[in-house]
């Protein structure tokens, strides 16, 4: 009867430590089991340097979405970056995505700054306004080079 106590107990220990094992791949891993209510919207840059899947997008500060996936246009060889929102956030049809810098080196994201229109624009739309990302590289070589 002990035997079978200590039995039940250590399996019972294993079958936690496996759900708990499991609970923390979850979480860690960003994997949405039931579904994550989310929406996809997409944006064209001139430029998007630095800018990579998985990407960060943020209002205000606050994280909202992340970058889905980034290819080119060959007919316009611009940047189209797809994004994925979360469901409670809605941007207006006038909001400015912009590709900015988090620190002086450091990664790159997407920054939405809400309009003012009442009308929103629907999921699998697009923002139409857009600021590419800054090239310092352009920007240090103009300032050494072109001076006059």
């Amino acid at each position: 009867m002990k035997k079978l106590n200590v039995e039940m107990a250590v399996g019972v220990f294993l079958v936690a430590g496996f759900l708990c094992f499991a609970y923390l791949s979850v979480k860690l891993g960003d994997v949405n089991l039931f579904g994550d209510k989310t929406y996809s919207l997409t944006a064209r840059f001139h430029s998007v340097s630095g800018l990579k899947e998985g990407d960060i997008v943020e209002m205000a500060g606050v994280q909202i979405g992340t970058v889905k996936k980034i290819e080119l246009d060959p007919n316009e060889y611009e940047a189209v970056v797809h994004v994925d929102l979360q469901g409670d956030v809605r941007l207006q049809e006038d909001s400015i995505a912009s590709i900015r810098t988090a620190g002086i080196i450091g990664s790159k994201y997407v920054d939405i700054t809400p309009g003012g229109l009442e009308d929103y624009i629907e999921p699998g739309g697009e923002i139409f306004e857009t600021e590419s990302a800054i090239n310092l590289e352009k920007l240090v070589s103009k300032y050494i080079f072109e001076k006059e």
